[in-house]
């Protein structure tokens, strides 16, 4: 019995809707069994509304009685998962929320992430922009914990490359009233401005950067989330926006352009970073279940096999930390045309 727990509604809605699809697709390919065993699926809309995070998987877990729950997106609607899986002891696999407590102070044997945690993306700009020679910076984002987070990871990076930052901007989350924090970056003149948003947010982000005079003037750099999955919505104020993150779609290798292929006639959409991270969820939990041939009362063995997996995904090779957390190598992206160009890798492992 599988829960997805994931946003269907809201400005995540799509990110949902591409995590569930990636996941199904890594089921079907093993013909849509799990260690040999059918599957029944149990779907909750979560809201991206924190406050009904631990009700939401309690309904899971108790009403439904899965053995495994899949989700979420938004890092406080994940907090709410990440009690009911630590209280109940229930599977719970992350395929997006990258908050840091789930894989570093509140860890936990049956809680497994497949995505990043949110400093990951953004440990890797640090070096890559000094390497352009962008020795003052303003920093911007949502104030919401993956927001903070990503910080902690730019700022770490950013300031042991050399480099300094000038001002820290931020607005409440999902506000996206930008036009006085870009003309206070248009008076600091800083040599580049880094941030992280995501989604429709981050859509509108850009277009008002461009609209703003800042574009080809500041350099934006972002987490690899500002331009995933909305360089329609963007359209040309994406061009030149460079990024860093742990998959880009043109990823130059047979494995990555065969899971496209089948995503998008199975889906009739192209896939995201998303869509991958909810591919490797499936990969990671075919693992685990093989292992145990669909005993999923075999924790101790379920769990191992789990955390000794190395995944053959489509954004490279990775394998688990001991938190349960993905090692992986982080990209460096350009857009050109509405597509992020791969440029190489950031950082590795």
């Amino acid at each position: 019995r599988v829960g997805l727990m994931l946003p269907y509604t809201g400005t995540f809605a799509q990110l949902g809707v591409a995590i569930e699809n990636g996941f199904r697709l890594a089921i079907n390919e093993q013909g849509g069994k799990l260690g040999g065993r059918e599957i029944e699926f149990f779907k909750v809309d979560d809201e991206s509304e924190p406050s009904k995070g631990i009700e939401n998987a309690n309904k899971l877990v108790q009403r439904d009685k899965v053995d495994v729950i899949v989700g979420t997106v938004h890092s406080g609607v994940q907090m709410g998962i990440h009690k009911v899986a630590r209280d109940s002891g229930v599977l719970s696999l992350i395929p997006n929320a990258g908050v840091h407590a789930a894989t570093r102070a509140q860890c936990a044997p049956n809680v497994f992430r497949t995505s990043f945690s949110n400093s990951q993306p953004t440990r890797a700009l640090g070096a890559a922009m000094m390497a352009k020679g962008h020795k003052k910076a303003v920093w911007i984002t949502w104030k919401y914990a993956a927001g903070d987070e990503a910080f902690e990871g730019f700022k770490e990076s950013y300031t042991a490359a050399g480099g300094t930052i000038v001002k820290e901007l931020g607005l409440p989350f999902p506000n996206v009233e930008f036009q006085a924090l870009l003309t206070e970056i248009a008076a600091l003149k800083p040599d580049a401005v880094a941030c992280f948003f995501a989604g429709g947010g981050a859509a509108k982000f850009m277009k008002d950067y461009a609209a703003a005079g800042l574009q080809g003037k500041i350099p934006l750099y972002g987490s690899g989330f500002l331009t995933e999955g909305v360089l329609d919505a963007a359209g040309p104020a994406a061009n030149g926006v460079m990024t860093t993150l742990h998959y880009s779609d043109s990823l130059d290798t047979p494995r990555n352009k065969e899971f496209r292929l089948n995503y998008a006639k199975t889906f009739k959409l192209q896939p995201d970073v998303y869509a991958v991270q909810g591919y490797d969820t499936g990969l990671l939990l075919i693992q685990g279940m093989n292992a145990v041939k669909g005993d999923v009362t075999k924790k101790v063995e379920l769990y191992k096999a789990m955390e000794s997996a190395t995944i053959n995904s489509p954004r490279g090779k990775w394998t688990m930390s001991k938190s349960h957390n993905p090692v992986q190598d982080i990209y460096l992206r350009v857009v050109e045309n509405k597509e992020n160009k791969v440029l190489g890798v950031a950082a590795k492992a």
